[in-house]
């Protein structure tokens, strides 16, 4: 069945299966949020910049957790040999996306002119591809020791 979501979803059917789980019980989860934010908005001041952008980060946290740790992604490593190569080829993901986020950065927004603004760049790409690449490896990992189990 096509729909309006179809874009997001994997060709994969029972890829596509678990994602539509996964949405689903992210919307439950979702809808929960926001009616406990309701509920605190009368003890505490909530701005509503704040509850929907935390409302939105459950959601988004909750997908993505659950997406990595169910161990779909990799459905085509079931050897050492492969596991190995996969690596390799996140470590060099997250390294292209380093040297191209900070050409891309200096390209627009310029050299920065003190230590502290290099400290704050540098920081927030370190901790994005550390992110990057750890997500990458544990949804690896998942997905070969499950996949190994199904050999």
């Amino acid at each position: 069945m096509k729909s309006w979501i179809s874009f997001l979803l994997p060709n994969d059917e029972y890829k596509e299966k678990r994602m539509l789980y996964f949405f689903a019980e992210g919307g439950i989860i979702l809808f929960l949020s926001l009616i406990i934010m309701i509920i605190c908005n009368g003890f505490f001041n909530l701005d509503i910049e704040t509850a929907l952008l935390v409302s939105i980060g459950i959601f988004l946290f909750y997908v993505s957790g659950r997406y990595i740790i169910s161990g779909i992604e990799y459905t085509d490593i079931a050897t050492e040999h492969t596991y190995k190569k996969e690596i390799k080829h996140i470590f060099s993901r997250t390294c292209s996306f380093v040297v191209i986020f900070m050409l891309l950065y200096l390209m627009v927004d310029g050299v920065p002119s003190n230590k502290d603004e290099w400290i704050t760049i540098i920081g927030l790409l370190l901790s994005v591809s550390l992110l990057w690449f750890f997500t990458s490896y544990l949804s690896l990992k998942r997905s070969y020791n499950k996949n190994k189990q199904l050999l």
